[in-house]
């Protein structure tokens, strides 16, 4: 998951307020256990498990690796043990390290932890996470290895220019142009969410390109661990476009919905994140996210039912000689049907599909390769698992039946070539 402080010349700092140097975890209001159960939630909509939960599954002891184009970034140890922990932290250290990436001793933090968003957090919420860091989790002497990326990435001290230069400084402020319910979306989608750190692209420097819907660049796609975030504005083929609230509501509630089912690191995050949060909240993101205009708009749907029947009957009865018909046939049909509508609750429609349509189909040719498992929620959904096909079909087919889904039943998108399946096979080692 997580402003540069001080700025040269001896500029204001960029923290909390004075007082947050002299709170320690024995301060009342640490203790405040109204503020212990708000930061338990507010820790659930960061996603804070995602990062920094041990491989035992312990939970904030750290200790995993995050992959970054220079090499692993290994998660710290959150919990409040004195040693390995944060259990010395003060208030305005937790404050320094969560919305500036400056350690108590001074270390610059890597941006795989999305201080760059949580630096839009207001004081408020920090302290309700200081809490429930300092209170509601056990502690664990949990030691987490030391990051070592190769020259000069090792250089941590140049992270206080790449802050300065690529980082975010501001808080949240609403936007008096728009209602409380827009604005609670913006703040959780921008900051606690930080749904920019997969979903904007990012720039050669890893940084993103846009912290707020002002850039055009913002939640237009990004590339993160060889999977592809997809497009979250109003583009109808690869967006959000033909989205209602509603259905968006109802992804991030369980991870399926009647246009997509969530796949890949985006299925813990419904799992562990998304998933607890209140309605209220997910109305709130999905009023945000209806709200953001189409850019870097990538493919189209023509939705053209008399089409659809004629290419349809042609994928059923063999017909069609397009290559990859076959094979869809084959492999695919039985569960997202013959007509590309998929099965409610079982296989998501892929006609339509916008992650289908996508400008960068990384993630589509992932999970033909290695499968998918849709997320495990409380609402009795059974997961459904969809098989990998790296030992079943070569790179040529794998290529061959993803471009007859983006340009069948009336999509319309760019085809994939077999080298793209072989690059990407490569790079995950399949």
């Amino acid at each position: 998951m997580s402003c540069a402080l001080g700025l040269l010349g001896g500029c204001k700092r960029d923290s909390g307020p004075d007082s947050f140097a002299a709170i320690t975890r024995d301060s009342p209001v640490a203790m405040d256990q109204t503020q212990i159960e708000r930061g338990a939630y507010l820790a659930k909509a960061g996603d804070c498990s995602a990062c920094h939960d041990a491989a035992d599954k312990t939970p904030y002891a750290g200790g995993m690796p995050v992959n970054s184009p220079f090499g692993p970034i290994y998660a710290g140890n959150i919990t409040p043990d004195p040693t390995f922990g944060i259990g010395r932290y003060t208030l305005q250290q937790f404050a320094d390290v969560l919305r500036a990436g400056k350690t108590p001793h001074g270390q610059r933090l890597y941006p795989a932890m999305p201080y760059p968003s949580f630096a839009k957090l207001n004081d408020e919420d920090v302290t309700a996470l200081y809490a429930y860091f300092m209170h509601g989790v056990k502690a664990s002497t949990n030691r987490s290895p030391v990051t070592h990326l190769p020259f000069p990435f090792n250089q941590r001290w140049a992270m206080f220019f790449w802050s300065r230069l690529f980082g975010n400084h501001e808080r949240y402020v609403d936007d008096s142009h728009h209602s409380a319910e827009w604005n609670r979306g913006a703040y959780l989608v921008q900051g606690l969410g930080h749904c920019g750190a997969c979903h904007t692209p990012r720039g050669p420097a890893y940084n993103e390109l846009g912290y707020n819907d002002r850039s055009e660049h913002y939640l237009t796609g990004g590339i993160n661990d060889n999977w592809s975030a997809p497009n979250l504005t109003g583009d109808p083929a690869s967006g959000l476009g033909r989205w209602s609230q509603d259905e968006i509501v109802a992804f991030l509630r369980g991870g399926h919905g009647a246009r997509a089912t969530a796949f890949g690191a985006m299925a813990p995050v419904v799992e562990e994140s998304t998933h607890y949060l209140s309605d209220a909240d997910l109305h709130a993101i999905a009023a945000y996210l209806k709200s953001l205009p189409a850019r870097n708009p990538s493919g189209t749907f023509d939705n053209n039912e008399h089409a659809k029947i004629l290419t349809t009957r042609a994928v059923d009865t063999g017909e069609l000689e397009r290559p990859g018909a076959g094979l869809y046939l084959s492999y695919c049909a039985r569960c997202h049907r013959a007509d590309g509508m998929g099965e409610s609750g079982k296989a998501p429609a892929l006609a339509g599909n916008a992650l289908v349509m996508s400008a960068d189909p990384t993630s589509i040719m992932r999970i033909v390769i290695e499968g998918s498992k849709s997320p495990k929620t409380d609402d009795q959904r059974k997961p459904q698992k969809m098989p990998a096909f790296n030992d079943q079909l070569t790179s040529t087919e794998i290529a061959d039946v993803i471009s007859f889904i983006r340009n069948t039943w009336g999509n319309h998108a760019a085809p994939v070539s077999d080298r793209d399946v072989r690059e990407l096979r490569s790079a995950i080692h399949k």
